[in-house]
């Protein structure tokens, strides 16, 4: 009998292959920067999708020749291939720029040593290999004033989380700097309870934070009452208390990273609100920089709209017009000028490109001010991803190639106005959605109904009476319809129909799994399949048997061909009863956000004659529905979808929604 290796033998070996893997990884990592200096010379696009495609499917198989999963090999590559781009495009970017390369850089930063905003700096500077001379500063002014003055050649601000959303104070100091954004950076970010070695979570009577992480960790800090909240300047500043303090009733919210450098021991981790947290830095200097073609640029700019209805419309259109995608919008209020505000764009799109110079020159005609605050590398890498018959067939069984977007658009396929050339309109009850009426919907998300959870413990009377109650409110407020989410049991699904109808709203249910199509049928007046079954070709199939009024949803990673398909697939069956419905996209900055996708609805209403409704629930906050609401108006949506999130925000919608129809 063989005699089993010892666990020491056995960690020897993992110990030895690691290290040939970081040889192997450091070898393909300067591989992959002669890919760059060749490109360099031949102008090429820094990403080939079409090869990153072609390259995971053949691992995939040799993966699996070795005995390793699919998803892992994905999930691995899917790694190194950022790395490799984004080390590709800080070479590119550098040569392009040589009066900035330098062996060591002064960067400006919120707090000190520890804090999110020194880990981003850092990180920055290592993928450049340059030495960084840090300096850490009190507040988002100091910072830009340190820049300005020539102290530091970099300064790193915080521009958004995804937890916690844009940080505005960044926005305002933007509106009055000459320095231009350069570059920018995103980290995750870990938040954990960082205590003394010897602490013991019993003895924490006082938590010192920066305020968004105490905004983004609200959850947990309300499991723990008796915590005594501390604000500070910095996660930085926080650490520096608790090394200060005289015993062990104090902790910090901070990241591990940063802890490590105090002595500090992260007794709880995972305190965030949200699993993937995530905060976006923008990097100023003095001087802009030139971004070579070869590199997805990004371009931030500001501007100030006249004051007459649509003149926000017509800016986004004036992108649109010139084939440029708007990739985030956000308002800040004008200081001294009451109830105007200013609005910050990222344009995806290099500034040189003839299109946006086009664009910025139609700008400045249609607004009071514009201001670009600089074009940069965008460093958000998007993950090539392979389809599941690709992760499960071998690669010369999969065709990879894609369609061409020319033969798409010319071809009479069913959605299109090579096929029909009128709007379509859809009838449900006495609605006709697609005429020129806007018509709206509210949207109710059951699984998530505080009352959901008291009818399970029996009180489904009470359920039923706020259910009634609610559905009052809406009608009363103007809408014509309620989308209803979550899961739902069947036996109730009769009741929410009945209670609906006879308040005279359209009752839309939505579909997530196949199995519920039967029963949603016979019920629902309306189906609304959910972008997560956009790609479901067989219940696309069966829907389109259907003489029922379908919504189809558009995925949040779809494109607008892959939508059209999914249209088509279900028009092809005979239902021509179909309505699009657009929820965002998703946005690689904030990923529990869709970005609403306001392009897209001009190009569809172009390409196709189908009616489209727009829901930016899930896509913006409150503050920002009726500008949504005005913009798909005056892009001529035929409908809108808005969230019910309790009975007092309908009366914020009350106003406005009304005079949408004016």
């Amino acid at each position: 009998m063989t005699t089993p290796p010892t666990l020491d033998s056995t960690r020897e070996q993992i110990t030895a292959l690691d290290n040939e893997l970081l040889t192997l990884l450091a070898k393909r990592r300067n591989l992959s920067l002669d890919v760059a200096r060749s490109k360099e010379v031949d102008i090429r696009p820094i990403r080939d999708t079409q090869r990153e495609k072609e390259l995971l499917a053949r691992l995939v198989q040799k993966g699996r020749e070795q005995g390793l999963d699919a998803h892992f090999v994905v999930s691995l590559y899917q790694g190194i291939i950022e790395d490799s781009v984004l080390n590709q495009q800080a070479y590119l970017h550098g040569r392009a720029n040589p009066d900035t390369q330098k062996q060591q850089y002064a960067v400006a930063y919120l707090g000190a040593k520890g804090s999110y905003s020194f880990l981003a700096a850092s990180r920055y500077c290592q993928r450049r290999q340059v030495n960084m001379l840090d300096l850490g500063c009190q507040s988002f002014d100091e910072i830009i004033q340190s820049v300005e003055s020539g102290h530091a050649d970099y300064g790193f601000l915080p521009i958004e989380n995804t937890s916690s959303g844009s940080i505005n104070e960044v926005y305002d100091v933007l509106q009055h700097t000459s320095l231009s954004i350069v570059g920018e950076t995103t980290i995750e970010v870990g938040h954990c309870l960082l205590t003394k070695a010897d602490a013991a979570l019993n003895e924490i009577k006082t938590v010192y934070a920066h305020p968004q992480p105490i905004s983004q960790c609200s959850k947990y800090l309300s499991q723990h009452p008796e915590f005594k909240l501390e604000y500070c300047a910095s996660s930085a500043e926080a650490m520096a208390k608790v090394i200060q303090a005289a015993d062990n009733s104090v902790a910090a919210i901070g990241s591990a990273e940063g802890g490590a450098l105090y002595q500090l021991h992260a007794l709880e981790k995972g305190l965030a609100n949200q699993k993937i947290n995530q905060s976006r830095f923008i990097v100023v200097a003095r001087k802009a920089v030139d971004v070579p073609s070869q590199l997805p640029a990004k371009t931030t700019l500001i501007m100030a709209t006249g004051q007459k209805p649509g003149a926000l419309v017509e800016a986004l259109l004036a992108l649109r017009k010139h084939n440029l995608n708007m990739s985030k919008l956000e308002s800040r209020p004008i200081p001294g000028t009451p109830w105007e505000e200013m609005f910050y764009l990222d344009v995806d799109a290099n500034i040189a490109n003839p299109m946006m110079q086009d664009a910025l020159l139609e700008l400045s005609r249609l607004t009071r001010f514009i201001k670009v605050l600089g074009c940069y590398p965008c460093e958000t890498v998007k993950p090539t991803q392979l389809s599941q018959e690709q992760l499960i067939l071998a690669p010369e069984s999969v065709h990879v190639n894609p369609v061409p977007e020319s033969t798409l658009a010319v071809q009479a396929q069913p959605h299109s106005r090579n096929h029909k050339s009128q709007d379509s309109q859809v009838s449900c009850q006495e609605i006709m959605i697609g005429a020129n009426a806007l018509v709206s919907f509210a949207y109710m998300d059951l699984s998530k109904s505080s009352d959901m959870s008291k009818a399970q413990e029996g009180a489904a009377g009470f359920e039923y009476n706020e259910f009634e109650h609610k559905i009052k409110a809406i009608k009363e407020t103007g809408f014509q319809g309620v989308i209803l989410g979550g899961q739902i049991k069947n036996n109730k699904l009769a009741y929410y129909s009945q209670t609906l109808r006879q308040a005279g709203l359209i009752c839309i249910l939505t579909l997530d799994d196949s199995a519920d199509i039967d029963a949603l049928t016979q019920t629902a007046d309306l189906l609304l399949l959910s972008g997560s079954q956009m790609y479901n070709q067989s219940l696309l199939t069966k829907l389109g048997t259907l003489t029922s009024p379908v919504i189809l949803e558009r995925h949040p990673l779809a494109n607008i061909n892959d939508w059209l398909r999914a249209a088509d697939t279900l028009l092809s069956g005979g239902n021509k009863q179909l309505i699009l419905c657009d929820s965002g996209i998703s946005n690689p900055a904030q990923p529990k956000r869709l970005a609403l996708d306001l392009a897209a609805l001009v190009e569809i209403k172009g390409r196709s004659h189908l009616p489209i409704i727009i829901n930016p629930s899930h896509s913006v906050d409150t503050a920002m529905l009726a500008t949504q609401a005005q913009a798909v108006k005056q892009l001529q949506g035929n409908g809108i979808v808005l969230p019910f999130k309790d009975i007092e925000s309908l009366g914020s919608y009350h106003s406005w929604l009304h005079t949408l129809y004016s």
